[in-house]
């Protein structure tokens, strides 16, 4: 189904774009999809082609993954060319995928790249690979001026220029136009005015001044102008090339000279240029070739990269000098590398498949010389080179001819080792460096690793700038290129410092006899290990050395605070002071035996008390129910009775003068109970107060 026609200008580039909506779809869910199948694009400028891609998410009772996925426009032995593999595509393609979306993104286009482009996905399943056909067909169009002449005059013409292309844009952007190689500073897309007959003209989109349509005149051919033969050449180092110009005046020509605008820094004054036939650096290897009217040949020999740039033919007569806006031939000198293009790691080697690349596209058949480890390999004339490669070997490729211009070899890395800068002892604090010292010459990768975790740094140094004691531990690092990984050998990394402050401790932590064992510790984190000193306060002689401090028969003179002193030759500290209090041996003795007599007073008074209360509610008990009340004593008695320990005494009127004629036993029950009462027995003794009574 055709859609409707789409024009976009943007500022990373002019692109057109023709829609036909064509859905590619497989059965069972695989397919492709494109948005738009025609593309015409302005030379110069940047395209963007979109796609979308469908397959069943489980196919065979397997999970489907897209293992691969790749844009191409040609096929070689039925295998699709990846564009980023193409030499005619280096640096300008970009693949972008999310999701099920595909794109593809080419900058800088040329009338080269005008084809059909097909999008791929490989699955892991077993006939799961899906192209888009048809694809997508891009045409690049170059701008043209177009003279439509209104009236000739004799010295003049009134006519109207337009700025033409097959890509017509829906928008209007905007123009540069050109006169006599010069920017006019007109963004208009036609110039309708009185031209001189001698005068030409060119265009160009603004942004892609790089990209201008050809110089025409306004009438017939004959104007002054400068026309070169290709506006872009890529040569290998190494080689020779030929950079050609046409041009012509009406006028004698006074000076004719070839430069390059990339030199302008050396000229003498910038807005002149200088010849490059006098550049030191073109010395011996720039020839300029004339062999007929209005064409000039600029041949440069013995092609290095630096000789990259553009390069532009320019003339003067007495009264007209062609300028230098136009650009000239961009050249693109060009180095050989080699690339991997399929590898398998083993433990000990590596079995790859090389491609000696360059990023030009020469025309013909060309034939490559394989070195390894610095010796021609027989019999390898293609470009591709299959092989076994060892820790140690190396690889590089030049076009037969060329063998001076080897591409940088390709090393099969040995294991790396590591290095500490500075090599003495590492104190905490100060910068230390560890370097990942590869005997590789190209491209590397660098890994470290502590313990087994991997760490950020992805440099060939690992720099602490100040370095901190848990920074202390193993560490080790990876080397990788194209051809495999390599590890090093652990390094230990001790981490010097001084001591913290030390604690203290003493045993026992309980009161302290004299004669006992007396033990004091003390311990401080320090690298190295602390050497301990113990101090009484206030005396400058030490009590002892060591982490342990033992008084084995303390005496109470020995009673005092005590320190212990922590150094490690980097830093040291004082422990806090711990207390040492001794008792003497006479001193607690007495301190016991006063306690135990203390204790037997109370237990004792205790035990009467208790007693003594026994006997009052016994004695109670014993009399009639006439004088019970004399055993109930007035608040004063009671208090007086509470003090007594004796039995209750009696006193009688008319006693007789004998001093013991009152005693008599104590009732028989009474005695029983009482023995009943733990066994202790009181008699009840009668007082009988009489005249011969004693005082």
């Amino acid at each position: 189904m055709k859609g409707a026609a789409t024009k976009t200008a943007t500022r990373s580039g002019f692109v057109v774009l023709l829609l036909y909506l064509t859905v590619v779809k497989g059965q069972d869910g695989w397919g492709v999809t494109y948005p738009s199948t025609q593309i015409c694009t302005v030379k110069g400028s940047t395209v963007v082609i979109h796609c979308t891609y469908t397959f069943p998410p489980s196919w065979n009772e397997q999970n489907t993954k897209v293992m691969r996925a790749l844009w191409f426009t040609k096929v070689n032995r039925n295998q699709p060319v990846d564009l980023i593999t193409d030499p005619l595509y280096t640096d300008r393609v970009e693949y972008h995928f999310h999701k099920n979306n595909c794109t593809l993104r080419i900058t800088d286009m040329r009338e080269s790249d005008v084809a059909e482009y097909k999008f791929m996905f490989i699955t892991n399943q077993p006939e799961g690979r899906v192209t888009g056909s048809p694809g997508v067909t891009l045409s690049v169009t170059a701008l043209q001026v177009q003279v439509n002449i209104i009236r000739v005059y004799w010295t003049n013409t009134f006519a109207e220029l337009e700025c033409l292309s097959s890509c017509s844009p829906a928008v209007h952007p905007s123009y540069i136009w050109f006169k006599n190689g010069e920017n006019i500073q007109i963004e208009t897309s036609s110039l309708t005015r009185y031209f001189y007959t001698e005068d030409s003209f060119a265009c160009a989109l603004k942004g892609y001044e790089n990209f201008p349509s050809t110089s025409v005149c306004v009438h017939d051919q004959i104007c002054n102008r400068v026309m070169y033969d290709v506006k872009s050449i890529c040569s290998l180092e190494g080689s020779s090339v030929d950079i050609s110009s046409t041009y012509f005046s009406y006028e004698n020509y006074e000076r004719k000279i070839w430069f390059s605008p990339d030199r302008s820094h050396q000229w003498q004054d910038h807005t002149q240029p200088e010849d490059i036939s006098k550049d030191s650096q073109y010395a011996d290897r720039v020839r300029v070739i004339e062999r007929q009217r209005g064409r000039s040949t600029l041949r440069i020999s013995d092609l290095r990269e630096r000789d990259s740039g553009q390069y532009h033919f320019k003339f003067k007569t007495s009264s007209f000098e062609w300028k230098s806006s136009l650009p000239g031939t961009t050249l693109t000198v060009t180095a050989l590398q080699v690339r991997v293009t399929m590898a398998t790691f083993q433990q000990d080697h590596t079995e790859a498949e090389l491609r000696c690349h360059n990023s030009c596209s020469p025309a013909g058949r060309i034939s490559y010389v394989w070195f390894k480890n610095g010796e021609k390999i027989l019999n390898e004339e293609n470009s591709s080179y299959k092989d076994l490669f060892y820790p140690g070997n190396d690889i590089s490729c030049a076009v037969r001819g060329l063998e001076s211009y080897r591409s940088p070899s390709l090393y099969a890395l040995n294991a790396p080792s590591v290095s500490t800068s500075p090599s003495r002892e590492i104190m905490e604090g100060t910068s230390v460096t560890l370097n990942c010292n590869s005997d590789a010459d190209g491209a590397v990768k660098f890994s470290w690793y502590k313990r087994n975790r991997t760490l950020s740094s992805k440099e060939a140094e690992l720099i602490f700038g100040s370095v901190l004691s848990s920074d202390s531990g193993e560490y080790c690092c990876t080397a990788e290129n194209e051809l495999g990984k390599r590890t090093s050998e652990g390094i230990f990394i001790n981490v010097k410092y001084g001591p913290r402050l030390p604690t203290v401790s003493v045993s026992p932590s309980a009161e302290i006899m004299e004669g006992s064992s007396v033990t004091l510790a003390c311990s401080s984190d320090a690298n190295p290990a602390a050497n301990y000193t113990w101090y009484r306060e206030n005396e400058e002689s030490p009590e002892a050395s060591g982490p342990t401090f033992t008084i084995t028969y303390i005496r109470a003179e020995q009673s005092g605070n005590y320190y212990c002193e922590a150094n490690n030759g980097i830093g040291r500290h004082n422990s806090i002071l711990i207390v040492i209090d001794v008792t003497g041996a006479w001193t607690s003795t007495v301190a016991v035996t006063t306690m135990v007599v203390v204790l037997a007073i109370i237990l004792l008074s205790v035990f009467i008390l208790i007693k003594k209360k026994r006997a009052s509610k016994q004695q109670c008990g014993e009399r009639p129910d006439d004088n019970r009340e004399q055993c109930l004593p007035t608040q004063g008695q009671q208090e007086e009775q509470d003090d007594l320990h004796y039995s209750s005494v009696k006193f009688t009127k008319n006693q007789a003068d004998s001093l013991y004629s009152n005693i008599r036993p104590a009732q028989r029950h009474r005695h029983n109970e009482e023995e009943r009462d733990e066994g202790v027995e009181y008699s009840a003794i009668t007082f009988n107060k009489g005249p011969s009574a004693p005082n």
